[in-house]
């Protein structure tokens, strides 16, 4: 649409001139280059990064017969969230550049939308079940697969219907005054993602300081216990809280610029900045990976075999304990 425009402008400008266009042929009019936004490059290589690095923890967590508890299925269903934010980008590029198609637009911000609310939504189900895991030692893992199970559901059906907003009629493609930062979503739904972002990042935070709390207790009990601590439950402890600031910090750096802009920011709004606070909410579909399936001893042993061939592939999958938050 875009193009035919520009094509359109010429013409007239031509006719302005006194030219005679009527006689010139059609394949004689020069095309007109498209611009390439080089932030639209950036996040579709991104969006490809972000989509090869998921596809491998999927693969390892599907093929791997050990990784079958609550907690793996919580990572894999992460790692699938970032998956579809990463297809998302990619898509999003094409339906700027390619395709011009105001229903299509709609569902690839739709499919946006349902990816990073997932990818959210998990981080958050994945703290719940650090905490209970902790909070309830002993009983949790007797009842915790039928809890993961009921959560995924409950949190994909949340994010399917906050994507589908956009395609429902939450968009701004017949009014672009209402248009947020991130067109086609209107304002009220920006502002109603950004503030419920901000509740579920109080609600991991405050988990968050439950858990160092938990795990301060038991290293207490640990050396009343023994009647003193040693290095090696001191050194436990401080990795924990180490891990817990990191996941936090990281959070928070990558997602609340983007959720506080988009409460004080429209469409006219500069668009650096929505592409400066928007690529580190991106990125941290990157990050998500290298904390919560890296880290873990069992996929980093997956993914050893895979790489080296020259482990043996079955192991006994140890039991979590407090220091694994």
């Amino acid at each position: 649409m875009s193009n035919l425009l520009q094509n359109t402008s010429l013409l007239n400008w031509d006719v302005l001139e006194g030219r005679n266009t009527s006689s010139a042929p059609s394949w004689e009019l020069e095309p007109v280059p498209v611009i390439v936004n080089p932030w639209d490059v950036l996040l579709c290589v991104t969006g490809t990064l972000m989509s090869c690095e998921n596809a491998v923890v999927i693969a390892l967590i599907v093929y791997t017969p050990t990784l079958r508890a609550p907690m793996f299925v919580l990572i894999g269903s992460l790692a699938f969230a970032d998956l579809l934010a990463g297809l998302g980008l990619i898509l999003n590029f094409i339906v700027t550049y390619i395709i011009d198609s105001g229903f299509v637009t709609l569902l690839s911000a739709g499919l946006l939308i349902t990816a990073f609310s997932a990818s959210v939504l998990n981080i958050l189900a994945i703290t719940v079940d650090r905490y209970l895991s902790l909070y309830n030692a002993l009983t949790y893992h007797n009842g915790g697969t039928v809890f993961t199970y009921i959560t995924l559901i409950l949190m994909w059906v949340i994010s399917i219907v906050l994507g589908s907003l956009p395609v429902l009629g939450w968009n701004c493609l017949e009014d672009e005054s209402t248009c947020s930062i991130c067109r086609p979503v209107n304002k009220n739904n920006a502002a109603a993602l950004a503030v419920s972002f901000l509740l579920i990042f109080a609600l991991i935070l405050q988990l968050y300081l439950q858990i160092c709390k938990i795990a301060f207790r038991h290293a207490q009990q640990i050396a009343v216990q023994r009647q003193f601590m040693t290095a090696s439950h001191s050194s436990s402890t401080t990795k924990g809280v180490s891990t817990l600031t990191t996941i936090l910090g990281t959070f928070a750096f990558c997602w609340i610029p983007l959720a506080m802009y988009s409460l004080v920011a429209d469409t006219r709004s500069p668009v650096i900045y929505t592409y400066a606070t928007a690529l580190p909410a991106i990125c941290h579909s990157i990050i998500n990976p290298m904390i919560y399936a890296f880290r873990n001893p069992e996929i980093l042993h997956s993914l050893r075999i895979a790489c080296c061939w020259c482990m043996p592939y079955s192991f006994t999958m140890r039991p979590r304990t407090p220091s694994d938050v």
